[in-house]
């Protein structure tokens, strides 16, 4: 298992770095480059930039080196700590992220376990009372979820707390606590705000995961291997967890590399409609604007949150199912 692991991190290491170099370029694809968008804004309202003050700028944020030194620029700060300057917010990388990242992963990392802890169990019910009121009923539901889109679902939810309860749920803080350094009492305040941004996530997520349980259940469940254990007397439940749910899980293990990135990028619209203080709409900014340090810094973590969720993958694959450890060893 030991050697399994070092495996994986060892080709972990070149794919960050060239996804790095990638995510780098893409960035740069786009004709012009940040102080191009600045100027463009500053026509719109009717001003015009100082030449020497665009070139005096263009030094300072290196946008007048060769594209490979730029990159190695930053990604050498990048190894150190130092993820640069970000050119719209004129501040460091580092404070914008991480004063976001915190609030993001808490959201990301409690529907993950939400949607895994209600769907399970559901599809397990499905599919072992296939065709009785309530699979028909967790099927209808499922289908709803997985047919509304998670901004629109945002904007019932905003409306439904606005108009019958009287209050909102937008933002993760009240207005007291919003400003406030961190304290038991900003904790609670962000308890007391988390569970709609949670909900909003988790419905799509949930339905579709329940969907996955139960058809890869009922596949196992017809099996030779479930006839022969039933035949010599094992009892159902004992049947279900040992064999046929380790190995019908084993597809839906394997979504957790997509599935921490895809709740950080993948709820920009949601972020935006619930006005969230989350990574999502400011990476957009980012791209918009060719912010390339910030938003060459929120792909790279994208990209290692990509990677580490494939190495979980692996391991818990490894873990449920020994044939791919010994493979993988093999290998």
């Amino acid at each position: 298992m030991l050697a399994y692991i070092v495996k994986r991190l060892i080709i972990a290491i070149p794919t960050l770095l060239l996804i790095s170099i990638i995510s780098f370029v893409i960035i740069q694809l786009p004709p012009g480059d940040y102080l191009t968008t600045y100027i463009a804004n500053l026509a719109q309202t009717g001003e015009t930039a100082d030449e020497a003050i665009i070139e005096s700028l263009r030094a300072r944020y290196g946008l007048d080196k060769p594209l490979p030194v730029q990159y190695i620029k930053w990604i050498g700060g990048v190894l150190h700590g130092d993820f640069g300057q970000s050119f719209s917010l004129n501040k460091p990388v580092r404070e914008l992220i991480w004063e976001r990242l915190a609030l993001t992963m808490a959201i990301a990392l409690i529907t993950v376990v939400c949607t895994w802890i209600i769907a399970v169990p559901i599809g397990i019910y499905s599919a072992t009372h296939q065709y009785k009121f309530f699979d028909y009923f967790f099927t209808f539901l499922g289908f709803i979820g997985m047919s509304t889109p998670a901004f629109l679902f945002a904007l019932i939810l905003m409306w439904i707390s606005y108009t019958v309860f009287g209050t909102s749920v937008g933002g993760l803080f009240s207005d007291a606590q919003a400003a406030a350094p961190w304290s038991w009492a900003k904790v609670a305040d962000l308890l007391r705000h988390i569970w709609a941004p949670v909900t909003v996530l988790a419905v799509g997520g949930t339905a579709d995961l329940i969907r996955l349980v139960r058809a890869n259940l009922l596949d196992q469940l017809e099996m030779p291997y479930v006839v022969t254990a039933r035949a010599k007397g094992l009892s159902e439940w004992r049947l279900l967890i040992k064999y046929p749910v380790r190995i019908a899980i084993n597809p839906i293990v394997s979504t957790i590399g997509w599935m921490l990135p895809g709740l950080i990028s993948g709820s920009v619209i949601v972020d935006m409609v619930l006005s969230l203080p989350t990574t999502g709409p400011l990476m957009m900014n980012a791209l918009m604007e060719q912010d390339m340090y910030l938003a060459g810094s929120f792909i790279l973590i994208l990209s290692t949150l990509t990677v580490i969720g494939t190495l979980i993958s692996d391991i818990l694959l490894a873990w449920v199912d020994p044939r791919i450890r010994f493979g993988g060893q093999a290998s």
